[in-house]
C-alpha cells in the first residue's frame, strides 16, 4: 500500500553550512558529542553515519553505502552549493520552520527555502534573543523593557518560539511565573555580573522568558531529551514539565515537546492527556537510524494522531534533511501499512493519519 504522503512540513530545523565542510567538520555533525571520535574509530560508524551512507550517495550519483571517502570526494567535486541544492530538493520538504538560534555561518530561513524550492518561517530562540538584548542594554530595567518589546515584535512575524531551558538549567523549573520584583532583581544582578556574550542560565529569567512567550499565544517549542554534553540528560525528561504544562494551559499556548528520546514515551503521555501539548521525535529518528521505526512506533502507542509532528532538527549538513525525511517516510509507511495489512487499521485511516503527521498537524498548530 502506498500512503501517498504529501510534501513534508519540517516544523523544527536549522540552517546549513554555506562553506563546503572538510572531512573532520562533516563528521562532527554526525554526533552530539563535542569531541572527535575515539582513536581508531569514526562517527560514520554510527546509526546516523550509516543512514547518511544509505540515503545520500544516490542523490549525488553514487551507489548506496559507498565508502565515506568516496562520498566526500564526490561532494567536493560538485561543490557545496550544488550538493546542498541537490540534497535539499530531494527531501520532499515543502515548508521549513527554522530555529535561527544556533551559531555558525549558516543559511538564513529564506536561503534554506530557496535552495530547497520551498517556503520558510522563523522560530525565535528565546535565550539567544535575551542574550543579544543584554549585549545592548545597560541595566536590568532596560533589559526587561527591551525584551518585552522584542518578544511582542517577534510574535507578529515568527511562527513560534523555542526554549533550550533544558540545556541552560534543566526542566525541573518552578512552574509558575516569577514575581515581577524577583524578575527585576535577578535581571539587575545578571546584567551586572555578565560579560558580553555571556549565556543566560538563571532559572528565574528562564521562567520569565517561557511565560513571556506563552502569553503571546504562539506555539512554544521546548527541547526535551538527548543532546550534546552541555545537557544533563536526567534533567531534560519532559515529565518534569508536568506542573508547568498545567499552569500554562489557561494561556492557550500550544507546547511542542521536541525530540524526547529516550523519554519519548513520557512526551507521548503528556500529549495524550493535555489538549495543548504536542510532540515530535525529531533528531531521534536520524540518530537511531535502522531502529527509527521502533522509536516512531513507541511514540504512536499513546500520542493522539493529531498531536504528532514531523521534524528533522537538521543542522549544518543538508544530508541530515535527507536522512530525517527518508527515515521518517520509511518508518511511517512500514508501520501504517503493516497495521492496515493486519486489519487493525483501515487503508483510508492509514493514509489519513500519514498525511496528518507529515504536514497537516504542523499547518494547523502553527497557522
Amino acid at each position: 500500500m502506498d500512503l501517498d504522503l504529501p510534501p513534508l512540513v519540517d516544523h523544527h530545523c536549522h540552517g546549513v553550512l554555506r562553506a563546503d565542510p572538510d572531512p573532520a567538520v562533516f563528521e562532527s555533525f554526525l554526533t552530539e558529542s563535542d569531541a572527535p571520535a575515539a582513536p581508531g574509530t569514526t562517527y560514520f560508524d554510527t546509526q546516523l553515519g550509516f543512514a547518511v551512507r544509505r540515503w545520500c550517495p544516490p542523490v549525488l550519483g553514487l551507489a548506496p553505502h559507498c565508502p565515506p571517502e568516496q562520498y566526500l570526494a564526490r561532494r567536493r567535486e560538485l561543490g557545496g552549493p550544488e550538493a546542498t541544492e541537490l540534497l535539499l530538493r530531494y527531501c520532499g520538504i515543502a515548508e521549513f520552520l527554522v530555529d535561527t538560534g544556533l551559531p555558525g555561518d549558516l543559511t538564513t530561513p529564506r536561503e534554506l527555502a530557496a535552495a530547497a524550492g520551498g517556503t520558510s518561517r522563523e522560530i525565535v530562540r528565546l535565550e539567544q534573543l535575551a542574550e543579544r538584548t543584554a549585549d545592548t542594554t545597560k541595566d536590568g530595567d532596560a533589559f526587561l523593557a527591551a525584551m518585552d518589546q522584542r518578544i511582542t515584535a517577534a510574535a507578529h512575524t515568527a511562527a513560534g518560539f523555542k526554549s533550550v531551558a533544558a540545556y541552560r538549567y534543566g526542566l525541573d523549573l518552578a512552574p509558575d511565573p516569577p514575581a515581577p520584583a524577583e524578575v527585576r532583581e535577578t535581571a539587575a544582578r545578571w546584567l551586572t555580573g555578565r560579560r558580553a556574550g555571556g549565556r543566560l542560565s538563571d532559572p528565574v529569567l528562564l521562567r520569565h522568558l517561557l511565560w513571556s512567550a506563552a502569553l503571546t499565544g504562539l506555539p512554544l517549542q521546548l527541547h526535551t531529551g538527548f543532546g550534546d554534553p552541555d545537557l544533563r540528560l536526567h534533567r531534560s525528561d519532559p515529565l518534569l514539565l508536568t506542573d508547568f504544562v498545567r499552569a500554562v494551559r489557561p494561556t492557550g499556548c500550544p507546547l511542542i515537546l521536541l525530540h524526547g528520546y529516550p523519554y519519548h514515551r513520557g512526551a507521548a503521555y503528556l500529549a495524550s492527556v493535555f489538549p495543548h501539548v504536542y510532540a515530535d521525535v525529531g533528531l531521534a529518528l536520524g540518530h537511531t537510524g535502522a531502529r527509527a521505526g521502533a522509536v516512531l512506533a513507541e511514540m504512536l502507542e499513546l500520542t493522539p494522531f493529531g498531536k504528532l509532528l514531523f521534524s528533522t532538527d537538521a543542522y549544518g549538513l543538508p544530508e541530515l534533511y535527507v536522512v530525517g525525511a527518508q527515515l521518517f517516510r520509511e518508518a511511517l509507511t512500514r508501520l501504517l501499512t503493516g497495521w492496515a495489512g493486519t486489519g487493525a487499521w483501515s487503508t483510508a485511516d492509514a493514509r489519513r493519519v500519514g498525511a496528518m503527521i507529515a504536514a497537516e498537524n504542523a499547518r494547523r498548530v502553527y497557522g
